[in-house]
């Protein structure tokens, strides 16, 4: 563990009295890219994230796009607004948006206008392995996604890209054309295709000053969890897009699919355990400050 602090830069929140999540709505299986959800199909609040997080310096959080029905998107945000005003966190909210859709400039609109949103996030994970994929086609090479993505730096949003290496040289092209829009790539890239495919589509979006990198989801890509793997990806990722534009997250609850929060955020300070005290500083929270304009002092 460390006691530096932590702004953990992907966390999801939900209460399921509340708001609709066809994910986490029963029946379950076995055959999605994430197994079962079971596991994690309860509501969980603010103080249950704070419970899980208890041995970890968390002095802010960054909420993201927990996969409501698209209709309740908007009820989403003004609750994690609500949870923030009464408590003082999330720090800020990464709301979604269907880029494709022909009103995207409402939707933007109407995120933007509450106070905590900094940005977007549609998930838009393809795979040709239906097994794998997120989504029944890559709408990111459609012309009215790339549209609807082009109007994000109009409302000052930053855009959380959660795809697959396979799809990152064509995103790259698109993200070139618009550096007013930061780029955060989530979960250190989910290169799920091994290790030569996800080193390409990565080094094509680090090459980009206006993309980032979170370092979470290693479960995803490496199950079971295993240290050295975590530690070789995490070295990767930092080498590609240097410390100053790579962030530590938790994805809980998510990522309790694959291990426990100690566990999973153990790993990554493992990995980056030689590194300067400034360094890890910038890792654990000074660049998720920075990038998400959140305001904090750390």
């Amino acid at each position: 563990m460390t006691g530096l602090p932590f702004v953990d830069a992907h966390v999801h929140l939900w209460d399921l009295a509340r708001i609709h999540y066809p994910w986490l709505t029963p029946p379950f299986d076995d055959d999605g890219p994430n197994g079962s959800v079971a596991p994690i199909a309860a509501t969980y609040l603010l103080e249950d994230y704070r419970r899980e997080a208890a041995g970890w310096n968390v002095v802010g959080l960054v909420h993201v796009d927990a996969g409501a029905d698209p209709g309740h998107a908007l009820d989403e945000t003004d609750w994690l607004q609500a949870v923030a005003d009464d408590a003082g966190m999330p720090s800020g909210i990464v709301a979604f948006a269907a880029l494709e859709r022909p009103d995207a400039a409402q939707q933007l609109a109407a995120q933007a206008a509450r106070r905590g949103v900094r940005g977007i996030r549609q998930i838009v994970n393809w795979h040709a392995d239906p097994a794998r994929a997120y989504t029944p086609r890559d709408i990111t090479g459609e012309e009215a996604w790339q549209a609807g993505f082009a109007l994000l730096g109009d409302y000052g949003l930053s855009f959380d890209l959660q795809a697959y290496p396979g799809q990152f040289a064509g995103l790259a092209r698109l993200i070139a054309r618009h550096p007013e829009i930061p780029v955060i790539v989530n979960h250190a890239g989910m290169g799920v295709d091994g290790a030569a495919e996800w080193r390409a589509g990565m080094a094509a979006l680090a090459a980009l000053p206006n993309v980032s990198v979170k370092l979470s989801g290693m479960g995803f890509v490496f199950r079971p969890l295993d240290g050295a793997q975590v530690r070789d990806r995490v070295r990767a990722a930092i080498d590609l897009f240097g410390s100053d534009r790579a962030m530590f997250a938790s994805d809980f609850p998510t990522d309790r699919l694959f291990g426990s929060f100690d566990a999973t955020l153990g790993m990554l300070a493992d990995a980056v355990a030689d590194f300067g005290e400034d360094e890890r500083r910038a890792l654990w929270g000074r660049n998720a400050n920075r990038i998400y304009r959140l305001g904090l002092d750390v």
